[in-house]
């Protein structure tokens, strides 16, 4: 290796490799200083393209996380890691074994089965467009087909966290706060969708809000990034929340997967009030 800090990982699927690459990246995020050369090889579904993966694992021997269903596949790859001396693991062994022995059945050996075009994967595509659709305040007329919306002021990463949560199944719109304009009556009689606040410190919505702006070509300086102005519409935005006894969730320092698990779990905990 160039230096002891830096090393190659391999990850060989033979799908998309989004179980891989989570996995892959939750993992190293737990080492400090350490700086990964990644090697991505995406639907490996024969010796051929295998031979080339091998190939390149000889180049550049490291570390090898794969998720191959097919006996024939793993048997190739882990025989030559073994020869190579290189570590690899397959991340959904652990998993699948575990099932396994709890159902008493064996694994079909599907490549992919988890990304076939079934009836949840249409349901994320639709949850896709609605979110789309009601971002930013649009079509509120439609707005108790929603199962959550975000409300928050602008910068507080409503519009991706609505997409994350479409992407997991979760039809969801966002409606923006706007200092001096009233919010929507339909949202405000909504009564089937959760409604949730999101908002940020003042200091982390300047930030965010000044970035935005030099992005765009903006050096104007104007209220929507004047501190003393952004303080109190975070204060107002937070006083709405409790007012309207909606649930909020800080996103300063959160990611928009981290943000989007909280409105999951909210969302969770309020289907299972109903049920009780």
């Amino acid at each position: 290796m160039e230096n002891p800090h830096e090393f190659h990982l391999h990850l060989v699927s033979d799908a998309t490799g989004e179980t891989l690459n989570a996995v892959a990246k939750a993992a190293s995020a737990q080492f400090e200083g350490v700086r990964l050369r990644e090697h991505f090889y995406a639907l490996v579904r024969s010796e051929r393209q295998l031979e080339r993966v091998i190939a390149h694992i000889r180049e550049e021997p490291g570390l090898v996380f794969f998720t191959l269903v097919s006996p024939d596949l793993r048997r190739i790859l882990e025989t030559h890691c073994t020869q190579l001396g290189v570590p690899c693991q397959g991340i959904l062994d652990g998993p699948i074994a575990m099932m396994r022995q709890f159902l008493g059945a064996a694994e079909t050996h599907r490549p992919g089965g988890q990304h076939e075009v079934d009836q949840r994967y249409l349901h994320r595509i639709e949850a896709l467009n609605f979110a789309i659709a009601h971002d930013d305040g649009q079509a509120l007329a439609l707005v108790e087909e929603a199962e959550v919306v975000l409300v928050g002021a602008s910068r507080t990463s409503k519009t991706p966290t609505c997409v994350y949560l479409a992407i997991r199944g979760v039809c969801a719109a966002n409606v923006p706060i706007v200092p001096g304009i009233a919010l929507p009556p339909e949202l405000l009689s909504a009564q089937r969708p959760l409604v949730v606040g999101l908002w940020a410190s003042p200091d982390r919505l300047v930030q965010v809000r000044r970035n935005r702006l030099n992005t765009l070509g903006e050096i104007r300086a104007t209220s929507y990034v004047d501190l003393d102005s952004v303080r109190a519409e975070v204060m107002a935005t937070r006083q709405l929340f409790e007012q309207r006894g909606w649930p909020a969730i800080d996103v300063s320092r959160r990611s928009v997967e981290e943000t989007a698990a909280s409105v999951l779990n909210l969302l969770a905990e309020r289907r299972e009030a109903v049920l009780a």
